[in-house]
């Protein structure tokens, strides 16, 4: 789908329900990538938390519904093309007898590694997801999935302009590499001679650049590209020159959305300079800059 297709459904997604396979996966991840940005605070990895999260991405599809949320039955074969369109095995992930078993091991590993804060996040992370992809836990979603949880996972350690870069998009440009990486520590997973530098290297290469798109957006022209839909509603309130303040801003949005929340999108809008606060305490209202 191109971007403009992507958005029209997005856009339209409460009306109309995805109607075909790629309109139902779009659907499925912006949910759960919408869910992630969130709450990303109060999620925790694990088993139930990847079960409901592997459930809401297949939630618009129709195929998926028997085995959405569960761990795959059958064994699965993960597969890539040439240019040519012409299929080869990437590798044979974990059987389904094994696949609990493995990845109740990775979830306790990462949430160990986490806490004991001994190993750089990002190669905790890393290291994780390729054991994910290895296990290959789900007939379908799996790709989709284990880049929602590389959302997750590094929300939950501190890099927070994640959500205004797309991680996905970064991917999708170097999707041979991608394989690539893949391919070559996977083929000799679970053996002697097992090395997974070549992933690690990918990821890493793949978040610097998203880092370093971050930065230039950051201090770019344009700061209203760094705000959420509900921070963008409330910027639009003060784009007639009016002064408001936290109760204002409650009930000119119909109290539809939490104080707390207004609180929230206000202080993210000080921190970009685009509004500013007059006064104190009770008193206390916002403008936006001159």
């Amino acid at each position: 789908m191109s971007d403009e297709e992507v958005a029209r459904l997005l856009r339209g997604l409460h009306s109309k329900p995805p109607k075909n396979r790629d309109e139902q996966e779009v659907a499925g991840y912006a949910d759960l990538l919408g869910r992630i940005f969130d709450n990303y605070q109060t999620f925790k990895l694990t088993e139930g938390q990847i079960l409901q999260f592997h459930d809401i991405l297949l939630q618009f599809s129709d195929k998926d519904r028997i085995h959405k949320g569960k761990y795959k039955s059958t064994d699965n074969v993960v597969v890539a093309k040439d240019p040519q369109g012409k299929e080869f095995v990437l590798f044979h992930p974990t059987p389904p007898y094994l696949v609990k078993k493995e990845m109740d091991d990775a979830l306790f590993w990462i949430n160990q590694k986490l806490e004991e804060k001994e190993m750089h996040p990002l190669l905790t992370i890393a290291n994780f997801i390729f054991e994910f992809l290895a296990i290959h836990p789900f007939n379908d979603g799996n790709g989709r999935l284990s880049r929602a949880l590389t959302n997750l996972a590094l929300l939950q350690s501190g890099y927070v302009y994640i959500p205004y870069i797309s991680l996905e998009e970064i991917i999708e440009e170097r999707k041979a590499d991608y394989y690539l990486a893949l391919r070559e520590t996977q083929k000799h997973h679970k053996s002697e001679h097992e090395n997974i530098n070549a992933w690690v290297l990918f990821l890493l290469d793949t978040l610097l650049e998203q880092t370093n798109r971050a930065r230039r957006l950051i201090t770019g022209e344009r700061p209203e590209q760094l705000l959420s839909e509900k921070q963008i509603t409330v910027h639009q309130l003060f784009a007639t020159g009016d002064t408001l303040s936290v109760k204002d801003v409650y009930e000119r949005l119909g109290q539809t959305m939490p104080q707390p929340t207004v609180k929230q999108a206000l202080s993210r809008l000080l921190a970009l300079k685009l509004i500013e606060r007059m006064g104190a305490g009770r008193s206390t209202r916002y403008r936006k800059i001159p």
